[in-house]
């Protein structure tokens, strides 16, 4: 059986692990990712439509010049993009925040084993997590620099507005803010950060009190070297 000490440590890290994964489904699942106000010049008119989406769906609301509100739909990110660029960076981010999950899911069951018993295999102990919340950590970070690319320089927001309205001539102004399904990532960052500094607490002082009990022969008592 472990000791308390360690059950402790990895209980604490299996918690994170376990945050970790609940926050990744939550932000797979909404989709307040970007609120983006596109504007773009019609005939006589200018129009500004409003967008709120994710990775999967989102919504768009269309107003004429004064102000007026014309139409309001929900639409499939997936079926509204037409460009290359925008819809392989959209299954990219989905593929590393499912490959995320994976990892957090086998980061928590690493946890839970060296919480309840002291596993044979090396890769079994801190090793494992610290790989797993490692690649978590990457692929979270991955994810949230791709998206931004994607909104920002894949004009992303401009593409679906494009399939919200017809009729629209040439694009004015674009503004975006970034939801909390966006925002969440940076939590499940500090999660698998915390995991690792858990973990590599309980591994430092595990190693400082191994070595105290192979202290070299200089520090015995001298009793003991001249016998």
């Amino acid at each position: 059986m472990p000791s308390r000490k360690k059950t402790t440590m990895f209980a604490s890290a299996f918690c994170t692990c376990v945050s970790s994964f609940v926050l990744i489904c939550v932000v797979l699942a909404t989709q307040q990712w970007v609120s983006s106000e596109v504007r773009f010049s019609r005939t006589n008119s200018s129009v500004t439509i409003n967008l709120d989406y994710g990775l999967f769906r989102g919504t768009c609301e269309q107003f004429v010049e004064a102000g007026l509100q014309v139409s309001q739909k929900t639409f499939q990110v997936a079926d509204s993009l037409s460009s290359t660029k925008t819809k392989s960076t959209n299954v990219a981010i989905i593929v590393i925040l499912v490959l995320s999950l994976l990892t957090s899911l086998l980061s928590s069951g690493f946890t839970c084993t060296n919480t309840v018993s002291n596993p044979y295999q090396t890769f079994l102990g801190p090793t494992g997590v610290y790989t797993w919340n490692s690649i978590c950590g990457i692929l979270i970070l991955i994810a949230m620099i791709l998206f931004p690319v994607n909104v920002e320089a894949h004009s992303l927001s401009e593409e679906l507005a494009h399939e919200c309205s017809t009729s629209l001539q040439s694009h004015i102004s674009s503004e975006h803010s970034y939801g909390y399904s966006y925002w969440i990532m940076l939590l499940v960052l500090f999660l698998n950060i915390a995991s690792l500094i858990i973990i590599y607490f309980y591994d430092h002082a595990r190693y400082s009190k191994k070595k105290e009990h192979e202290r070299p022969i200089e520090n015995a008592p001298k009793d003991v070297i001249l016998f």
